[in-house]
């Protein structure tokens, strides 16, 4: 019995044995199938794919490796790009300093009276200080002519109880545009005789590097902030947007431009136009008579006011007269004179300039 027994146990045991082991076989059959079907896979997909699939995915595993580099260098392409056509726009529009367009000159006619010999010039300038550098004196000396340095205008500057009837506060503002000298003369004569201190913190914008640097006889040049041109407002354009958010006072004389006041609104700031100074008619009585010259050369409208004001019954017959600037030139055909030499034009720039040019032709041998 107890054999049978045992024997019985073994048979329940062999068949429950045999139970996992067909799992496991089961189990191994389906690992092998799977086996067998993944490197088909891999193969069909070596076997698949053309020359133009090849392609792509190689595209994709770069982009994958490189993924930060790449970027980096593809967005700097576009604002290089940008960059470059907006340098293009400006350019087209004359870039910054040329974004601002003052109006365009006038034209000036200058008459064909004949150019008969000239001997004398009379120069409406004070006499040089120095007589070797003044490009008047160079011309008598080339063209054996005789000059006379006579200033038809006077500077006066306005009195301080003027000055407060234009009800200005000058350290209400932050900074101050100089267009000439006189300007900083005047600006600093006002502050002195108002007693009115100027702060360190003052910003000077000046319209050339000369007036500029002559800041110095009032302030200490390299403790302030000091900008400057070449010639004109339109030099000061970026400057002055970077510190649009200033008050700007201007000086200025009762006669000025007004292009530099519509330069200003123009670029929309805020600033205030003061008469520090202003232009008089001389005195010449000293003159007897203006027909003693062959020309007479003038270089501010004033200064043709100045000629009608003391000589009114003066008839210009064969006197040429010359004006530099077409304000001047303006002024010399609205008093009713005629207008012989002018400059700046396209071929001399400069008054001495035209005279040269002037003189080679009337004083032909």
């Amino acid at each position: 019995m107890a054999a049978n027994k045992t024997k019985v146990k073994a048979k329940k045991t062999a068949t429950v044995s045999k139970a996992p082991v067909k799992k496991a076989k089961a189990a191994a059959k389906k690992e092998a199938v799977k086996r067998e079907l993944k490197p088909q896979k891999k193969k069909t997909s070596a076997v698949k794919p053309s020359t133009p699939a090849k392609k792509a995915p190689l595209k994709k595993v770069a982009s994958k490796k490189t993924d930060a580099a790449p970027s980096s260098k593809e967005n700097e392409k576009p604002e290089v790009a940008a960059s470059a056509s907006f340098i293009k726009e400006r350019k087209k529009r004359g870039s910054g300093k040329v974004t601002f367009k003052l109006p365009p000159p006038p034209q000036i006619e200058v008459s064909n009276h004949p150019k008969t010999r000239i001997k004398s010039l009379l120069i409406s300038q004070p006499k040089p200080v120095d007589t070797d550098k003044n490009p008047y004196l160079d011309l008598a000396r080339k063209h054996n002519l005789n000059v006379t340095f006579r200033q038809f205008i006077k500077i006066e500057g306005v009195a301080p109880q003027d000055f407060r009837a234009q009800r200005i506060d000058i350290l209400a503002h932050g900074a101050v545009i100089l267009t000439s000298k006189l300007s900083v003369d005047h600006y600093f004569r006002i502050c002195n005789e108002m007693r009115v201190t100027v702060p360190e913190t003052m910003k000077y914008f000046c319209i050339n590097e000369q007036t500029a640097y002559y800041l110095q006889k009032y302030i200490q040049y390299r403790k302030r902030k000091i900008f400057f041109g070449h010639g004109t407002i339109l030099d000061l354009v970026d400057v002055i947007k970077k510190n649009k958010g200033e008050k700007f006072l201007l000086p200025v004389s009762d006669v000025h431009k007004e292009q530099i006041v519509e330069f200003l609104d123009e670029m929309q700031l805020t600033y205030t136009k003061g008469v520090f100074y202003k232009t008089v008619s001389a005195n010449l009585s000293d003159i007897k008579t203006l027909n003693d010259f062959d020309v007479l050369v003038f270089f501010t409208p004033a200064g043709i006011k100045s000629l009608k004001q003391n000589f009114p019954s003066f008839k210009q017959g064969n006197t040429r007269i010359a004006a530099f600037g077409h304000t001047t030139a303006l002024m010399v055909k609205e008093q009713g004179y005629r207008l012989d030499i002018f400059a700046p034009n396209p071929v001399n720039p400069s008054m001495s300039g035209a005279l040269d040019a002037y003189l080679r032709e009337s004083n032909k041998r």
